[in-house]
């Protein structure tokens, strides 16, 4: 005779053995060549949408004298005084850091610091990075830590600023992984996927913004 604790098992394998057949879940769709999946028919208007809905806010400009001026007023508006620059290439082609240091700041290069010199990375105001891609669906951030530019420039100053290039803006995640096979580059150390500013809902079940990393996140996208 079966008992309550038989039966209770028996529902259980019976629930696991019908979630665990293949037609449980359906297919994913043939994806042939890699094309715009999930970003629609203009990309950039679908990044700007969702990093906006993810609490980001997105700059679209033409020229890279417009980027500069963007990235500029940024930087007046957050009254920053201490500036973290990374060594993308795509900052070094702007002359970003002479930039900078007409505003009268304290800037510091990443490429530059100490191993030890973890401080410059909590005093900094702003961090201004570059990005290996954007990924339109989610609105998503890709940057590979590197010895110059390692991750702690992205999640360690308030208020991040980010610099990228029409050419960077890939439709989704399958995408992504695609590149990097395509280009015949080896996995990074760490890979940060970022979405928006930091955020927790730990405490209370209540979302709190820029608690774990920058409360601020600003993407300036040079797309001609």
């Amino acid at each position: 005779m079966s008992t309550s604790r038989d039966a209770f098992l028996q529902r259980v394998r019976h629930a696991v053995a019908e979630g665990n057949r293949p037609a449980a879940s359906p297919p994913l769709p043939e994806r042939g060549a890699i094309g715009y999946q999930g970003a629609g028919v203009d990309p950039v208007a679908c990044f700007v949408a969702r990093l906006t809905a993810s609490g980001g806010k997105a700059y679209v400009v033409r020229d890279p004298a417009a980027t500069v001026q963007t990235v500029m007023q940024l930087v007046k508006t957050t009254n920053a005084r201490r500036v973290l620059l990374g060594c993308a290439p795509l900052l070094e082609r702007l002359r970003m850091r002479e930039h900078l240091t007409a505003l009268d700041l304290e800037v510091r290069v990443v490429d530059g610091l100490a191993e030890a010199a973890r401080e410059a990375f909590f005093a900094a105001d702003v961090g201004i990075s570059g990005v290996d891609y954007l990924i339109a669906e989610t609105g998503s951030l890709a940057i590979a830590a590197r010895a110059e530019e390692p991750r702690s420039l992205s999640l360690l100053p308030p208020i991040h600023i980010a610099v990228a290039e029409r050419s960077q803006l890939l439709p989704d995640l399958f995408d992504l992984f695609d590149a990097g096979r395509k280009n015949g580059q080896p996995l990074p150390s760490c890979l940060s996927l970022v979405t928006g500013p930091s955020k927790t809902g730990d405490i209370e079940l209540r979302l709190v913004t820029g608690v774990h990393g920058p409360g601020e996140l600003h993407v300036v996208l040079l797309s001609p």
